[in-house]
């Protein structure tokens, strides 16, 4: 939601406006930097032994990019056309 919707009341949409095009707006505007701070205070939340907590962060930003990429649909690709030609 923080890097590709509005929010309610454009609220969100007013964050990334505030971040600028400085370092912190790049954060906002990619889904996949997004996801490595976003999971941050998870991981740190969740585990209890220090390497735990630096595997779920990365287990949880991984988990988000994959389920990122599962569901997007590119409309720009085009449909991909077999190499096979009938005699």
């Amino acid at each position: 939601m923080l890097s590709k919707e509005d929010g309610p009341f454009d609220m969100i949409y007013l964050l990334r406006k505030k971040a600028g095009a400085g370092f912190f707006g790049s954060l906002l505007d990619c889904f996949y930097c997004v996801s490595v701070w976003v999971a941050l205070p998870l991981g740190l939340c969740f585990a209890i032994i220090w390497w735990e907590k630096l595997l779920y962060w990365w287990a949880i930003s991984g988990a988000a990019c994959l389920l990122e990429q599962a569901t997007t649909i590119n409309k720009n690709k085009e449909p991909d056309i077999p190499d096979y030609k009938e005699d």
